[in-house]
């Protein structure tokens, strides 16, 4: 099957591609329900794979379906952009029944909304899980509360004393974690009016004494 059948259908806003042998079609999110389901009727794609996304960081999510012809041996992709801001995209449920599913783990992991799906709901992560755990923002709370390989320096072994430039796991924000807070306490934020701990009146020079022990002269034998 060549660029034609696709153009000829939908015209020049579909691209067609190649990528390690299977079709590649790229279609406008205006198109996407109609793409999937020329796919299906049209082309014999009948056997429903899987559907995801994919963070492209500005640009927006790159929602993905693989779908295949068990009678031509046709291996198609199908994929569409949606913005980041308003990530949202028609479901294909009514198409395929088995995207249900597929369709609410992207919804979770990476916030694409599918308007018209019969069950949005989250799938995987338990109930009051904030964030969507596939995005590239998201940080990793266990890059922060567990020690990331990169902290040594090149050729420093498991053993001795850590180096003293400390390298903060990749994706994590200067100001996130238990790292951060420590030192916020340590540059005296942590609240107004607080003396630092331990801290006392610099013209106290004198300890307070300590209370005779048990034992001590001066106690009745």
């Amino acid at each position: 099957m060549d660029a034609t059948t696709w153009t000829e259908r939908f015209g020049e806003d579909v691209a067609v591609s190649d990528s390690f042998g299977q079709q590649v079609v790229d279609v406008p999110a205006e198109l996407w329900t109609s793409a999937v389901e020329f796919a299906r009727t049209e082309l014999g794609c009948e056997y429903f794979d899987w559907l995801s996304a994919v963070d492209e960081l500005e640009a927006g999510f790159r929602v993905v379906v693989h779908v295949y012809s068990l009678q031509t041996r046709l291996h198609l992709l199908i994929r569409t952009l949606v913005p980041r801001e308003n990530p949202t995209l028609p479901t294909v449920t009514g198409v395929y029944r088995g995207a249900a599913w597929h369709e609410r783990e992207t919804y979770e992991m990476f916030g694409v909304v599918f308007d018209g799906h019969p069950d949005l709901r989250p799938l995987l992560l338990p109930e009051g899980f904030q964030g969507n755990p596939l995005r590239k923002d998201f940080v990793l709370a266990a890059r922060v509360a567990k020690p990331w390989p990169g902290a040594k320096e090149p050729g420093e072994g498991g053993t001795g004393a850590p180096s003293r430039r400390r390298i903060r796991p990749p994706g994590v924000p200067d100001d996130w974690g238990p790292a951060a807070a420590q030192t916020s306490r340590a540059a005296g934020k942590g609240g107004p009016g607080r003396p630092a701990r331990g801290a006392r009146d610099p013209q106290d020079t004198e300890r307070p004494g300590r209370g005779p022990r048990s034992g001590d002269e001066g106690g009745d034998a």
